[in-house]
């Protein structure tokens, strides 16, 4: 599992011109799914994810988490983090089939909402646009296998 982690001041997604979710305070997260991935993974990249200390503290150290700040979530399903470049024309089949990425992205928010955290998302598969304010900018690649 995959994630581009990004500490913003505020963001929000859209689909078809409608909010589908928006946060204050916190973190967008692009995540994608790989075929190999499991629910343990998904559990570790929540994990991951709601315990980085990226927000700063009163001396402006990297010191505090997301729930150190009152922060929010948003959680964009992007398979492309899983792109083949070799070629000039990227290659998406490194990134799990819906069937697959559909349960384990849902199981990463709910893993997020059950630390206490409200949890805005796009729609897997949707064609949407990404709205950030991002914040430092401070952003984080995630890794989970």
């Amino acid at each position: 599992m995959r994630g581009v982690v990004t500490r913003v001041k505020h963001a929000r997604v859209e689909i078809g011109g409608e909010v589908s979710g928006q946060i204050g305070q916190g973190l967008l997260v692009l995540l994608g799914v790989g075929p190999e991935d499991t629910e343990g993974i998904a559990d570790k990249m929540a994990d991951k994810i709601c315990g980085l200390r990226i927000f700063e503290d009163e001396n402006e150290k990297m010191n505090l988490n997301l729930a150190a700040v009152g922060g929010s979530l948003l959680v964009v399903s992007q398979f492309t983090l899983y792109a083949d470049t070799s070629s000039r024309r990227p290659g998406f089949s490194r990134a799990a089939k819906p069937e697959k990425a559909i349960p384990l992205y849902e199981r990463l928010m709910d893993q997020c909402r059950r630390r206490g955290f409200r949890v805005e998302h796009g729609q897997f598969g949707a064609d949407m646009q990404v709205f950030s304010q991002n914040d430092g900018p401070v952003t984080i690649l995630l890794e989970i296998e």
